[in-house]
Order: C-alpha cells, then structure tokens, then sequence
C-alpha cells in the first residue's frame, strides 16, 4: 500500500500481509479461538508491522468513525498542557468534535499503548505531542487514514501536519540573551532528558551558542518527579553550594525557575544584579511572584488552536489547501530577574 494512502487498514491487509484467513486473524486479534502459537506470532506481527489496529467499532456506524478527536499528551500535571487544551477546545466547541485526552508521562511504551486504545475506537483525528514514538506509534499514526498533527515541537519530521515552536531556537535566543546582559558563569537546572525531548532540544541550542561564544556551562542539575517548586528551591541551593561563583541560572521550566526565584529573594541575593534568572514557558500562574521571572512564552493556546483547525478543516473537506507545517515564533520577556543590555 501506498504510504501516501490514507484508507484505515482492514482485516483483509493483514490477512493477505501474514498468510492467513481474515477469520484467523480476527480469533489471533480477539484473542478468541484455537489457533496454534506460531500462526498466532506471524498474525501479531504482521498487525505490528503494518499499524493495524482494531476496530471496536466496525458495523456499528455507517461512518466507520466516531466525532472525537484523540489528544495525547504527556502530563496533566504539567501547567503547560491545560493551556493547550485550551486552544483545542476553543476551536472545537463550535463542531461536532470532541476531544479525549490520554496522557503518556513521558514513557514512549505508554504512548504507544494510549495511542493503540484511542485509536481502536476510530477518532476523527489525532493530536500527538510531540515528534519522537516509537516505530510501532508512527506505524500506528501514518497507517490511521485520518488527520494527524503533532504538536509542541518542530524541530523533526512529522507524520502529517505540525504546529509548535523550534526549541533549539527557543534555547539559541535565550543564550543570546543571557550573554548580551553580561553573564558568564551559567548554571542550568532541568528536566531528565531522556524523558523530555523539548527540553533537551532547548538545552542544545542553548549551550550550542554559549560554545560558539566560548562559553560553557559551569554546572548543571537534573531532576525527575514530585513538587517543581521545591525541587527548583532544593536544586538551587545545592548549585549555589557547589558553584557559588555563577551569575546566571537557567531553568528548563519556569516552575523549578520560580521555586529557585523563591529561594534566592530568603536569601537576601541581588536579582538580577549578583545573579541572573531565567525559565521557560511563561505561565501565567507566576505573574504574582514578588518577582517577575525572565521567561520564553511557548505560545501553547496557539499551538492548540493551530492543531484543532487543522483536524477541522481536513474533516470538513480532505483537500483542502491550508497550511500544515507551522512554525510559531516565541518572544522573550525579560521580567525582574534579566538584565537588558
């Protein structure tokens, strides 16, 4: 088949795929019957290797598809995605779409399980955080035969359509930023990479341009899990103890950011005189800190908006001649906490 053809793909396809009856394989993919282990095996991996999954709901709508609109995302804990589903939602209450959210913590197998069980009830689309899954979850997406569109990030190849900002350039921006305001001796403090592909892009480009400058990152600290306010506060202290000679820090998140702010204004530290601060993401939450904290606005409401058009618009008419590679351009806000120069 085509890997341009958007058709969702059918029992027939595996069948003809592993050498099988369409019946054989229906008993292997419901796990119902006698069927012998090695025919059970070269059904189960034929349906891996070509992104079949399911249909739970065949012969139950004409349509062979139902009006929601599968939203997966890494974390509800993450003050940035309930601003995305913002977008989302603003977009589609005026259809008759409905978005169901899933979330992966990060963990590509748990995308890609998430992504097998919404896509088993035949949504209308799919909105992915996200570049990076696994080869079964990209198989899964390009063998749908429904709108995709990854979104967050940029920097990579999509399945389909893409909405988000480039993180290397974000990280690029924020270095020159830092570097024209003076600073030297930068610390960063962040999010376990593996686990965070965004962050990592950022913190590429970000020490990328400081290497260009002939600056390099004098320390930096890594955390996974519980409160990002104290872990921002723990994290800072225990740097500063380390290497009390930094002048900047820079956080991959505005709430370790903010919990580092917290920390340096007990300690009676000039900010940003003695020591620079900045994060990421621009929450609005932290508009009432006694500071402002020096940030990057990651357009999130956008980039949500940007997606649920694109779902509604291909719905709506599959030829249509829109954009589907966007790019969104994050602006710096220099707060209280980085020098301007």
């Amino acid at each position: 088949m085509s890997p341009d053809t958007k058709r969702p793909l059918t029992l027939r396809d595996v069948s003809e795929a592993s050498g099988v009856s369409e019946m054989t394989v229906s008993r292997v993919l419901r796990n119902r019957g006698d069927v012998s282990d090695a025919t059970r095996t070269r059904v189960l991996a034929a349906a891996k290797e070509l992104g079949y999954v399911p249909n739970k709901i065949a012969g139950a709508l004409a349509s062979n598809r139902v009006n929601l609109v599968a939203v997966i995302i890494p974390s509800l804990s993450n003050m940035v995605f309930p601003e995305v589903m913002t977008g989302i939602n603003q977009i589609l209450e005026d259809t008759e779409l409905q978005p169901v959210v899933g979330v992966t913590d990060y963990l590509p197998e748990k995308e890609e399980k998430v992504l097998y069980e919404m896509l088993s009830w035949r949504p209308s689309g799919v909105i992915i955080a996200g570049l990076e899954h696994t080869e079964a979850a990209r198989s899964m997406l390009n063998a749908a035969g429904i709108p995709v569109v990854e979104i967050m990030d940029t920097d990579g190849k999509p399945v389909d359509a893409n909405v988000g900002i480039s993180h290397r350039r974000a990280g690029r921006e924020m270095a020159q930023a830092i570097l024209k305001a003076g600073y030297q001796h930068i610390g960063f403090l962040g999010t376990k990479m593996p686990l965070d592909h965004r962050a990592r892009k950022r913190f590429e480009g970000f020490t990328e341009t400081l290497a260009k400058n002939g600056i390099e990152i004098e320390d930096r600290a890594f955390y996974s899990g519980g409160s990002a306010l104290a872990k921002g506060r723990e994290m800072t202290r225990e740097m500063l103890e380390r290497s009390p000679e930094l002048d900047f820090l820079y956080y991959s998140n505005d709430m370790i950011g903010a919990g580092g702010l917290l920390y340096l204004l007990e300690q009676g530290i000039d900010i940003p005189g003695q020591i620079g601060l900045a994060g990421f993401n621009g929450v609005e939450l932290l508009q009432g800190l006694p500071r402002q904290l020096a940030t990057m606005d990651a357009c999130r409401i956008e980039i949500g908006r940007k997606a649920a058009e694109i779902i509604a618009a291909k719905l709506e008419n599959p030829d249509t001649d829109m954009e589907t590679r966007i790019t969104l351009a994050p602006t710096i806000s220099y707060g209280d906490t980085l020098k301007r120069r």
